[in-house]
């Protein structure tokens, strides 16, 4: 992080999907970031927030004179709240009324602009709640008189983004998709990071002060082609989709709270801002703020590619999973964790890991997995038959049997990924650190700590049964495997000091 220097902005919704990334960006290029949480200790977990460029408020966005307090000395102020929960019909008024508030308070404290980020949709009658309610914020914070910057976008293509993991999770999990006649809608999706560019770009352009600006990619298409789109991005084969004028918002939002993660209530106004068209009018954003966007599939791409990397900088369900959502609600993988502390030294777990697999086997229910090894086979798998290619050595790409390795950070971390057949992607990962006493200057204790983390992501409902299928006995196989590490790290210690 570099030392603030431009002067100070605020942030609401930094701990949220957007606001989670603008703030380490407008740290690093030089601004000091004051920003609003309802929990401090939330947003101090994240690195960036940890920054002496960082100055964390606590309280509500509906406390005007908190706010007043708050925005002094504040050039702009980011507004980036808005509700997503339609489960009550007061959820606009509310909307509605938190942005007047911060429109009076933005013009108490003297501050120079606002910037909002809204959604796009053709004006005039027909707009769904959704997006009648984001026009009607945009006028709120205007309203106290601070002049309001308004970026309007469409879809946003990222990691962990709500409309992409909507999107994701139904392209996966159905081949064949009934759906209402939304479907054949125009939209112009914009990848995440495109949108942070926007954001950023209109603090050194004075023309975007006042503005409404449209955002988005380079390509217009119905969202029948960008499901199809998203399922090339996957490997998946084509998906098939068929219209039909029965669904209405509330069954489409019950179908995706059962298909994705999403929570009915969110994924209701979600679903009902797919009827209007949702298309840049001009390109006035472009030409103010010259910038080359992402097309859909390269922003699909680049995606999936921090999913696959564990490299996800903020998700959707940040704000907190909502009451009633699915156990699997709030993440895109099954993860069962399993830690295990030892005396022994962390060479000696870690020569106990690298040894997995092969002719030593698994160090607990080797039947179970010699069973796996020969249903895998059966259907097409590589089974177990690949072995590894060396007893004690492994190295980044080699065979484990029906593993492939993935990582490796030696003496610390090791990543199998699946070749096995699966309904769905698997890895299997160790992690070996010292175990720390806290204080102040935090002491090795001299213990060793392995933690083992399965993950599964599903593939289709079929990926999600077989998860649970196998849950059961996974206290018996990576319990037995914990254990059987330690136990041999530990006896590799104890013949080590006898010798010594």
């Amino acid at each position: 992080m570099t030392e603030a220097s431009k002067g100070t902005i605020f942030v609401t919704g930094a701990t949220g999907y957007i606001g989670g990334r603008l703030a380490p960006r407008l740290v690093d290029a030089g601004w000091r970031v004051r920003c609003l949480v309802r929990q401090e200790a939330k947003l101090r977990s994240r690195p960036w927030a940890r920054s002496d460029a960082v100055d964390i408020v606590v309280g509500d966005v509906g406390d005007e004179q908190l706010l007043t307090d708050a925005l002094r000395g504040c050039a702009v102020a980011y507004y980036l709240v808005h509700s997503m929960d339609a489960s009550t019909a007061a959820y606009r008024e509310r909307d509605h009324k938190l942005a007047l508030v911060f429109g009076r308070a933005a013009a108490a404290a003297g501050v120079g602009r606002i910037v909002y980020l809204g959604g796009l949709g053709e004006t005039g009658e027909g707009l769904s709640q959704h997006l009648a309610s984001r026009r009607e914020v945009e006028t709120a914070l205007g309203a106290g008189g601070v002049p309001v910057t308004v970026l309007r976008a469409a879809m946003i293509i990222g990691s962990g983004s709500a409309s992409f993991e909507i999107l994701r999770y139904l392209v996966e999990r159905l081949p064949i998709m009934i759906t209402p006649l939304w479907v054949h809608t125009e939209a112009q999706p914009i990848a995440v990071r495109d949108v942070l560019h926007y954001l950023m770009a209109v603090l050194d352009v004075p023309a975007t002060v006042g503005r409404t600006l449209d955002i988005g990619g380079p390509e217009v298409k119905s969202y029948a082609d960008i499901m199809r789109d998203m399922a090339a991005a996957l490997g998946l084969r084509r998906r098939i989709v068929i219209p039909v004028p029965v669904l209405t918002p509330r069954l489409s939002s019950l179908w995706i709270h059962l298909v994705t993660p999403l929570h009915a209530s969110i994924a209701r106004p979600l679903a009902e801002g797919l009827r209007n068209r949702v298309v840049c009018r001009n390109d006035e954003s472009r030409r103010l703020m010259p910038h080359a966007c992402l097309g859909i599939r390269e922003a699909m791409d680049a995606a999936l590619a921090k999913m696959e990397s564990g490299d996800v900088e903020t998700a959707w369900s940040d704000a907190g999973v909502l009451p009633g959502d699915p156990s699997w609600a709030g993440g895109t993988v099954f993860v069962d964790r399993r830690i295990g502390t030892t005396n022994a030294s962390a060479e000696d777990v870690w020569e106990a890991v690298s040894v997995i697999g092969g002719n030593h086997g698994y160090y607990a229910a080797d039947w179970l997995w010699k069973l796996r090894g020969i249903i895998d086979r059966f259907v097409g798998g590589p089974g177990l038959r690949r072995g590894r290619r060396s007893d004690d050595e492994l190295r980044v790409g080699d065979a484990l049997d029906f593993w492939r390795v993935t990582r490796i950070e030696s003496g610390k971390t090791l990543v199998l990924t699946a070749e096995m057949k699966l309904p769905g992607i698997a890895t299997l990962s160790f992690e070996i650190d010292p175990v720390e006493e806290a204080g102040d200057k935090p002491v090795e204790t001299g213990r060793t700590r392995l933690v083992l983390t399965a993950r599964f992501r599903p593939l289709g409902l079929f990926g999600i049964a077989y998860w649970y299928g196998v849950l059961p006995l996974h206290e018996w196989v990576f319990r037995g495997m914990l254990n059987g590490i330690i136990g041999r790290a530990e006896r590799r210690g104890a013949v080590g000091k006898a010798r010594a």
